[in-house]
C-alpha cells in the first residue's frame, strides 16, 4: 500500500483537494485534526503539555486553551519548535496505526493531508508527496475571504513560518496547480488513477 502526503501552504487549496480524493473513495488522514484531536484526548501528551507550558494550558473543564497556547508559542520559536516536538511524535504514532489499519483493510494506498508536511519530519514516513499549488495574491484572497478574522499581514506572519511554495514543489514528487484557472479535478482523477494500479506511480 502506498502512503501518500498531501501539503500545501496556508490558501492553496489542499484540503479542497485532498476531499476530491475523499470523494473517491480514498482514506485519508487530516494530520492537524487529529493532532488537535490528540492534544485534547491524549493522556501521555497532555501530560506533557502541561507540564512543559503550566497549568493553565487546560482550563477547568479540561478542555485546551487554545488562544493561550497559541499566544504563547506563535512569536517564539523555542517554544513553538518545544511544542512541535510534543505533538508530532504522537501524531506519527497514531498515522502508523490507522496506516496499518488501512493496508489490513486492502486499500491501494492512503493519503495523509498536513500543513507542516516538511516541516514536521512528517514525509519521511510517506512514500510519495503532492503539493498543492497557487500563486501568492490567489492564496492571500482565499484566506481573507475564508477568515474575515484576519488581516493581510496575520496571513502574511503565518505564510512566513511555512516553507515556501518554489520549496515544497522541489520536494514533492507531484504538483497539484489550484490557481482558478486549470481545473483541479482532472489532475487529481490522473493521480488517483496512477496511485490505483497495483504498482503505483
Amino acid at each position: 500500500m502506498l502512503r501518500i502526503g498531501i501539503t500545501g501552504g496556508i490558501g492553496s487549496g489542499k484540503s479542497i483537494a485532498s476531499r476530491l480524493f475523499q470523494a473517491l473513495g480514498v482514506p485519508t488522514y487530516d494530520a492537524d485534526s487529529r493532532a488537535r484531536w490528540l492534544m485534547e484526548n491524549g493522556t501521555e501528551l497532555r501530560q506533557q503539555l502541561t507540564a512543559a507550558f503550566g497549568p493553565d494550558t487546560y482550563d477547568a473543564t479540561g478542555r485546551l486553551n487554545r488562544p493561550l497556547l497559541a499566544g504563547t508559542v506563535f512569536s517564539n520559536p523555542t517554544l513553538l519548535a518545544q511544542l512541535n516536538a510534543l505533538v508530532h511524535p504522537q501524531v506519527g504514532l497514531d498515522f502508523e496505526a490507522w496506516a496499518q489499519a488501512q493496508e489490513a483493510a486492502g486499500h491501494p494506498y492512503v493519503l495523509k493531508e498536513a500543513a507542516l508536511l516538511f516541516e514536521a519530519g512528517s514525509y519521511k514516513q510517506l512514500d510519495r508527496i503532492i503539493t498543492v499549488y497557487a500563486p501568492l495574491a490567489v492564496r492571500e484572497a482565499r484566506v481573507l475571504r475564508r477568515d474575515p478574522h484576519r488581516s493581510l499581514a496575520d496571513v502574511q506572519a503565518i505564510m512566513a513560518k511555512q516553507l515556501s511554495e518554489e520549496e515544497k514543489m522541489h520536494r514533492a514528487d507531484y504538483v497539484l496547480t489550484n490557481d482558478d484557472v486549470q481545473p483541479l479535478l482532472p489532475q487529481v482523477l490522473a493521480l488517483h488513477a496512477a496511485f490505483s494500479t497495483p504498482q503505483g506511480t
